[in-house]
């Protein structure tokens, strides 16, 4: 009978050369397809990127929220509209309040139900973490939050609201509870 020699060096040798070819084939088959994510056709410029970061520096995803009040003014608390005043009555006339024939089709259709959902949104955050801070604050104070996110503006952002409600009433209540927990909040209207 005869002794073989060598063969567990050999074997490591030739394992370690199979190894290498198969690493080598796994690294062209990775480098030769796309990346996904990435925008091979796009190369930004810094004077672009500077921009950007700008544009960005004093971008207020809550402005939204504050209406068309002016940027100085954010740093202060909000303050509540004031109530739009029904237009004047004519003297002698028949007071009868004008026609709104699309308002009253869509009651008829609808019946007395609302057709909005209603939610409280707390705060819209740049962050998913500060989000979730203002979550947890409202927790704590009893009321159970949601976060989503949303897309604005090319930015993400994600907004902290509390509902939905059926009514409008039930809403402005539990408005009112996380306000008077010191919270700002804004009533929002969503079509169902």
């Amino acid at each position: 009978m005869k002794q073989q020699r060598g063969g567990t060096l050999l074997g490591l040798i030739i394992g370690i050369v199979i190894g290498l070819a198969m690493a080598l084939v796994v690294a062209l088959y990775v480098t030769k397809t796309p990346v996904p994510f990435l925008n091979k056709g796009q190369n930004r410029t810094p004077e672009q990127d500077a921009a950007e970061e700008r544009r960005n520096k004093d971008w207020d995803p809550n402005a939204p929220l504050k209406g068309k009040a002016p940027t100085a003014a954010a740093s202060k608390p909000a303050t509540p509209a004031p109530a739009m005043k029904p237009p004047a009555k004519a003297e002698g006339k028949d007071s009868k309040p004008p026609a709104d024939p699309l308002g009253d089709l869509a009651k008829a259709k609808a019946g007395t139900a609302d057709p909005f959902a209603y939610f409280i949104q707390v705060g819209a955050f740049r962050t998913a973490e500060d989000a979730e801070t203002q979550r947890a604050k409202l927790t704590l104070t009893g009321v159970e939050a949601k976060v989503t996110e949303r897309e604005q503006a090319g930015r993400m952002i994600y907004r902290v609201r509390v509902g939905p409600y059926d009514k409008k009433e039930d809403a402005e209540k539990v408005k009112g509870q996380i306000e008077a927990a010191g919270h700002e909040t804004a009533l929002v209207r969503v079509q169902r």
